[in-house]
């Protein structure tokens, strides 16, 4: 019986932990982690990357190719595509407690090798609230016709 209390106290506790966070403050770190992982892409920017993805994190790309945290930072890593432009706009956020959900619109512009690339992708994120802050455990890009 004092294992089963044990259990629920702690599991109150953390159930408030989560709730006791204001949802106005978690959308505006959202947003500011989404902007900071743009601007790690354009810059190569692997440390932000990999501090700011989940240590699970997959990418379902827009070819239907799914990536692992690994094969992501290895391929910033060689700067190759080169981004001019990565950019996210038109997001809305849904919060789910310790789990968000992160839509909009990717803009990017670049080169991989000689080949130019540019384009609007829209993106779906799923977000993870861990040791105090948030992770970006999937993402997945369809490309939007022109």
């Amino acid at each position: 019986m004092k294992l089963q209390t044990t259990l629920t106290t702690v599991l109150a506790l953390a159930t408030g932990a989560a709730e006791a966070r204001d949802p106005a403050q978690d959308e505006r770190e959202l947003l500011k982690v989404e902007a900071a992982l743009c601007r790690a892409f354009e810059t190569a920017d692997v440390a932000t990357l990999r501090k700011s993805l989940d240590a699970r994190f997959t990418l379902t790309d827009s070819k239907g190719t799914v990536t692992d945290l690994e094969q992501n930072l290895a391929e910033v890593a060689k700067k190759d595509p080169v981004y001019e432009v990565f950019r996210n706009h038109h997001q809305k956020i849904r919060l789910y407690g310790d789990a968000a959900v992160v839509t909009g619109i990717t803009t990017l512009k670049g080169h991989s090798g000689k080949t130019q690339f540019e384009g609007d992708f829209q993106f779906t994120d799923t977000w993870v609230y861990r040791e105090g802050q948030w992770k970006l455990a999937a993402s997945h890009a369809t490309r939007l016709s022109k």
